[in-house]
Order: C-alpha cells, then sequence, then structure tokens
C-alpha cells in the first residue's frame, strides 16, 4: 500500500528522470496520505535507493557507510548491528518524518518531510524485537535490558524481601540480560534451565492456541539438574497471551522444581497494537481487564511480578534523555498517533483474532482444493 501510494506521488510530479526533490515531494506526499508506523526502504531501478521514517519514528531506521575501492557505500537498516556485520560505520538513525536518497552517482540527499514531527519510538523494541547488540536512537539496547533487570529486582525485593529464590532461570533467548542483572542484584544464582531450539518461530504470533502450545514443547527442553527441588524464578522478556508462560511454568513443575515463580520484564501487555506487532486482539492478552494476581493464577505461577512501566520508560530513557516519550500503547492504551478509537479496535480485532484467522485459512484450502479440481467439462476452476 504504501509503495502504491509513494509511486502515485512520484508519478504526479511528471517527469521521467526523478531528482532528489522529487523523491521527497513524493514522501511529503505519503507523510500526508497515510497514518501509523512505517520504516520504509527501496529501490527505484537505475535512479537510486529510498529510506523514510514515519512522523513518529515509532519504527526504527538507521543507515552507515563504508569505503571501497569502488567508492563510498551506503546501508539503511532497521537496527545497527547490522551495519556491523556487514562493515558499515553507522552514521544515525533516521529522524521522524526524515527522508534519505542515495543517486546512482552515490550522493546522499536527506531532508525532513513530514510537518509537527516527534521521536516517540516503540518501546516494545527494547523489550523484545531488537538484538541487545543494537543501539536504536542513540540507546543501547543491552544496557536498556540491564536496567529493567535491576530496576525488577528492586521491585521484587520491596515487594517480597524474603522472597525463598534459589535460582533464576531464564526463558530464552531475549530476556537473558535482564534475567543476569535481576540475579546479580537479588544476590542469586543464574542458571540456564531451558535449552532452545533456534528451528522453532516466535510463538506468540503464531496463529491458534493448541499450535503456540505444541510450539512451546517443541522450542524449549527443561535441564531437570536445574529445577529438582528449588524454588525457581523464572524470567521473561514479557506476557502477551499467557499460553507460553503457562506451558513453561508446568515444564518446570515437570522437571521437579518446587516452587515456580515469574518475573516479566515488561508490565502487562493489556491492549492490542496497531503498529506492525501482531497483537490485535485484546481478548487474547492475558492480562486484558485481570489483576496481575488473576493472570498468576491463569499461567500457574506460586507468584507473578511485573514491570512498572514507569521503570520501563526510564530504562530506555536514561540512554537517551532527549527522548520525551515512548509509544506504550500496549501497556497503556495511549495511541500516539491519536487516530485510534474502540470502533476501530473492535473493527481490527473482528478481521485478526484467532477465529478470523482460521476462517481465513480454511477459506485458502477450499480455494486452494478448487483451483486444482476438474469439473465434468473439463475445465479448471479458477
Amino acid at each position: 500500500m504504501l509503495l502504491n501510494v509513494f509511486a502515485h506521488e512520484l508519478q504526479a510530479r511528471g517527469k521521467l528522470e526523478p531528482a532528489s526533490e522529487d523523491i521527497f515531494a513524493a514522501v511529503t506526499g505519503v507523510h500526508n496520505r497515510c497514518k501509523g508506523a512505517y520504516a520504509v526502504v527501496g529501490l527505484i531501478a537505475n535512479y537510486g535507493l529510498f529510506a523514510f521514517r514515519d512522523r513518529f519514528g515509532i519504527r526504527p531506521l538507521c543507515y552507515g557507510k563504508r569505503e571501497t575501492a569502488a567508492g563510498i557505500e551506503y546501508a539503511v537498516v532497521s537496527e545497527s548491528v547490522v551495519l556491523d556485520s556487514l562493515g558499515f560505520e553507522l552514521i544515525k538513525d533516521l529522524e521522524p518524518g526524515e527522508a534519505l536518497f542515495v543517486d546512482k552517482a552515490g550522493n546522499i540527499h536527506l531532508q525532513q518531510c513530514a510537518a509537527n514531527h516527534q521521536l516517540v519510538p516503540c518501546i516494545f523494541e527494547h523489550v523484545y524485537f531488537a538484538r541487545p547488540d543494537s543501539l536504536i536512537d542513540d540507546i543501547s539496547v543491552y544496557k536498556c535490558r540491564l536496567r529493567m533487570g535491576e530496576k525488577l529486582a528492586d521491585k521484587l525485593i520491596r515487594l517480597n524481601p524474603g522472597h525463598e529464590i534459589d535460582v533464576v532461570i531464564p526463558i530464552p533467548d531475549t530476556s537473558r540480560v535482564s534475567a543476569q542483572a535481576l540475579a546479580e542484584r537479588l544476590g542469586v544464582k543464574l542458571r540456564e534451565g531451558f535449552m532452545k531450539n533456534r528451528y522453532i518461530g516466535r510463538t506468540f504470533i503464531m496463529p491458534g492456541q493448541t499450535q503456540r502450545k505444541k510450539s512451546v514443547r517443541q522450542k524449549l527442553n527443561a535441564v531437570k539438574l536445574e529445577f529438582a527441588g528449588k524454588n525457581v524464578l523464572l524470567v521473561d522478556d514479557s506476557i502477551v497471551r499467557g499460553t507460553t508462560s503457562q506451558e513453561i511454568i508446568q515444564m518446570a513443575r515437570d522437571a521437579g522444581a518446587k516452587k515456580v515463580f515469574m518475573a516479566s520484564a515488561a508490565p502487562g501487555v493489556r491492549y492490542p497494537n496497531v503498529y506492525g506487532i501482531d497483537m490485535p486482539s485484546a481478548s487474547e492478552l492475558i492480562a486484558h481487564d485481570r489483576t496481575d494476581e488473576e493472570v498468576g493464577q491463569l499461567i500457574g505461577a506460586d507468584w507473578l511480578i511485573y514491570q512498572n512501566l514507569e521503570d520501563l520508560i526510564a530504562s530506555a530513557s536514561e540512554g537517551n534523555s532527549s527522548i520525551r516519550q515512548f509509544e506504550c500503547s500496549v501497556f497503556n492504551g495511549e495511541y500516539i498517533t491519536g487516530d485510534v478509537d474502540q470502533a476501530y479496535l473492535e473493527r481490527i480485532d473482528a478481521q485478526r483474532n484467532d477465529a478470523a484467522k482460521r476462517d481465513d485459512d480454511s477459506s485458502a484450502e477450499v480455494k486452494q482444493s478448487q483451483g486444482i479440481g476438474i469439473h465434468n467439462s473439463g475445465a479448471s476452476v479458477i
């Protein structure tokens, strides 16, 4: 959709050979017509590379350069770690609303193309999506997650000073850094209690509870020696639908754990995401309209502790004090673009919840079977 809007805006310039000012005018048109979160990178054959970021900078986008015998090369990526692995030097993150164009001669052009732009990056990147060795908007994801673990440990000590925890076990992989910092602050051993099968995808975005439960067991295997007879604190980056947490807690009990506590390095995910993460249905989020105690009971934990939202924000903002606000809608229900109401949320819920996905899969199977069938007349059904 973005490509079509961009192409329409570029065509309206009426030039056979677009220059940088035409690219920037087309991006301005995209910003005027499109709402929401987007980080875009693309090529115009025989003319150059373009990239742009939405006016709130919700999704990350940065660029870098490297010098070769043929001259300077540029790359645009969502995470700085990609530049590191390819031998590029990070120059900077694109500003919200900013556009970049590298022409075929290798010249780089930058221009702000959005009115009323403001940097409000998605905090869930630091919680879950980004690799810890990345820098996003000058914030070290690794250090952010360390601070998340420290602040969560401080909360745990305040609420339960006699916690009885024998061992801290991270749920791989994203929670490892936070779990390490938490264990150090508590003065408790950190152990790897789950081994991960790296060929299973992210479970929280899988369609259907049955598929998610099955995938958790395929994805993780418990090291029984680390659980047997111990009070275990499991640390995860977040709890979304709760299916994964429930299965992992049961796996810990099956491995011989005496008590199983659960800590989430992020607050409860209580609201749908509309900015590019597949969490469309509030009814499928375990923390929606439930207390922490109720969530703990549902997932089978002896005790559950969530990170405070203000502590999560402080963990990220300490890395870049110039960022005044983060996009935290999955935690607080506040949508920065200002155009998300209850009617919109209900519509995407109806279109994208688990039941709708099953219906779509069933329809696709029917169409596929029809597409290869032959009627008595001998004509294929299209």
